[in-house]
């Protein structure tokens, strides 16, 4: 298995990805991005309203993060990225960009010989429940607690043959980050 460059931590809205992946970022001086910024103000509004994505939303949304992960990899950069990625076709856009897409992307680079985005992605897993509970205490944040069941309902959980872990939110924030660390340690020869 080729060493990772890209740490994809997915989950449902509400799983800790953000919080999750700067730590990662900050422990392993990698670039972090929360997909969550590079939204269109046309899907904050429409979630806003209490209304679910669908694949027409998210996909353009995708293939810009695809176009950013691909961009930094190519300069020798290694990223974390918090993103729901709630199906193994997102992932998939993630990795391979428009070209994986059931939707034509616009393309946002010239033509050149891409480099391969070698993703490890850490699925945040927990309860309706606990997440729930955690959306209703949340401030600040466009996504409504009342979506939540529609993530749930989207969710395809990685599997083989993706590279992935899985890991409970119910555990502590140093727990999750040393299993996270442990994996990538396994996943590679030298990370540094």
């Amino acid at each position: 298995m080729a060493a990772p460059n890209v740490l994809l931590v997915m989950g449902v809205s509400g799983s800790g990805k953000s919080t999750i992946g700067t730590l990662l970022a900050s422990e392993l001086g990698w670039k972090f991005y929360d997909a969550d910024d590079y939204h269109p103000e046309e899907n904050r509004m429409k979630m806003g309203k209490g209304m679910p994505l669908n694949d027409q939303d998210r996909i353009p949304w995708l293939c810009n993060l695809h176009d950013i992960l691909q961009r930094d990899v190519a300069s020798g950069q290694h990223v974390v990225l918090a993103c729901s990625a709630l199906k193994k076709g997102y992932r998939d856009i993630l990795i391979h960009g428009k070209n994986s897409a059931p939707l034509k992307c616009d393309e946002l680079g010239k033509e050149e010989k891409p480099t391969e985005v070698k993703l490890l992605v850490v699925h945040l897993t927990g309860s309706f429940e606990v997440i729930s509970g955690r959306l209703l205490r949340r401030q600040g944040h466009f996504m409504p607690p009342k979506l939540l069941q529609s993530q749930f309902d989207t969710l395809e959980p990685p599997s083989a043959p993706e590279n992935f872990i899985q890991i409970s939110v119910d555990k502590s924030l140093s727990e999750i980050i040393a299993i996270i660390m442990e994996s990538l340690k396994r996943n590679e020869n030298h990370l540094y």
